[in-house]
């Protein structure tokens, strides 16, 4: 499994909303300069994320973005398949949302692919964004300019 730059950049702006929100609404600007994208890119990062019920936006002059429930409740898992989807290894016929597949009775290797999965999907939701967030207000308090 590969990780594209939705999922590494979707993480990076999940965790600097999670540290700067506490001064009120985030918006894409401040995230994007300091982490280093585009505030284009990160509009399209943050509708996937509100859609998937992780972000939601405030209106108004001082509007932006917060979390849309409490950073411990948001797993890295949550951000990761909202950006990318499935986090399954292949596509196998034998998982779920698996293309058909004429050997799936007799073929061994989708147990691989399944333990792979569960690994994958274990270390991911095992991970808050709540710990994500002390990690980098740890780093800030130690002299690093940007959470992430």
């Amino acid at each position: 499994m590969k990780i594209t730059t939705k999922g590494r950049y979707g993480l990076r702006a999940m965790v600097d909303l999670a540290v700067f929100q506490e001064n009120g609404p985030v918006s894409t600007h401040s995230m994007g300069e300091r982490q280093g994208i585009s505030d284009g890119y990160l509009e399209q990062l943050i509708g996937k994320l509100k859609r998937a019920g992780l972000v939601e936006s405030v209106r108004g002059a001082a509007g932006g973005y917060r979390l849309a429930r409490p950073a411990a409740d948001i797993s890295v898992g949550d951000i990761l398949r909202a950006l990318e989807g499935s986090l399954l290894s292949v596509e196998c016929g034998g998982l779920e949302g698996g293309p058909p597949c004429e050997k799936e009775g007799s073929c061994v290797a989708k147990g691989v692919w399944r333990r792979i999965g569960e690994s994958i999907e274990a270390a991911v939701d095992g991970i808050s964004l709540e710990e994500l967030r002390e990690q980098s207000r740890e780093q800030l308090r130690q002299g690093s300019r940007e959470p992430g």
